[in-house]
């Protein structure tokens, strides 16, 4: 079966990642728009390969170290090279490692600042040149409930994303004049492998938190992501969209 010919381009971030595929798989799904999506990956890259797969001609890996500012520079090269254009990024990337800040080391603040907040910044600025050529662009920065409700134990994680909301709320002001959006997705616990490692009764406890009694899908936070990266989130900027079932 032939495929569309792509209009708009993806660029996600930590590819490898249960989140990064379901936000490519809603993307891939638009009827409106046909996307052709790149997954930035590191080192790990067996759930994006299958998804490449899946979708051949649709769905690509780029190498990228969202750490390094060069290979931001070359990732984005590749796609311009391949593509032409770069209508959407989302930066998914990072992870937390969490402990008191008593206990905490400055590898540990480092580590978990420079994969969530220092490689968003690269991320935005990589991009930039690109969607003001176009005079069209979408940004999504993956945060996290912890930035606006913080927990004990996640001081570099927490400071971290909340900082990924600041600078995302003041670059939209930067660049709205351009036909650029950059807007920013709070989700809570989602039902990930990130969660794999907490006991049943921890489990159990955070659930009974939740209004909703549950944990969030991987889709239902995609579907969020993909509607701020389509061409009908054309008048949202600079929003902070908690999606956590009812905690905050």
């Amino acid at each position: 079966m032939n495929q569309p010919n792509p209009s708009r381009v993806a660029l996600i971030t930590g590819g490898n990642g249960v989140l990064a595929g379901a936000i490519a798989r809603a993307l891939l799904a638009e009827s409106d728009e046909a996307w052709h999506v790149w997954l930035g990956v590191r080192s790990n890259r067996e759930r994006a390969l299958e998804l490449a797969s899946e979708q051949p001609g649709r769905v690509a890996l780029v190498n990228l170290d969202v750490t390094d500012s060069t290979a931001w520079m070359r990732a984005v090269e590749c796609i311009n090279e391949k593509n032409g254009r770069l209508d959407a990024l989302v930066n998914n990337a990072g992870f937390h490692r969490d402990l008191l800040l008593a206990n905490m080391t400055e590898e540990d603040w480092r580590a978990v600042v420079d994969s969530n907040l220092t490689g968003t910044f690269f991320g935005c600025r990589a991009v930039q040149e690109t969607m003001m050529r176009q005079r069209y662009g979408r940004i999504v920065n993956i945060s996290s409930l912890s930035a606006l409700l913080a927990p004990r134990g996640q001081t570099n994680y927490a400071a971290a994303k909340a900082g990924t909301v600041a600078m995302s709320q003041s670059l939209a002001k930067e660049i709205a004049r351009l036909g650029i959006t950059v807007n920013c997705v709070c989700p809570g616990y989602v039902d990930t492998p990130a969660l794999d490692s907490i006991p049943a009764d921890q489990r159990k406890a955070l659930v009974r938190d939740i209004p909703m009694r549950r944990f969030g899908k991987p889709e239902e936070i995609a579907d969020a992501v993909c509607f701020l990266a389509s061409r009908k989130a054309s008048y949202i900027t600079g929003a902070v969209l908690k999606i956590d079932g009812g905690i905050y």
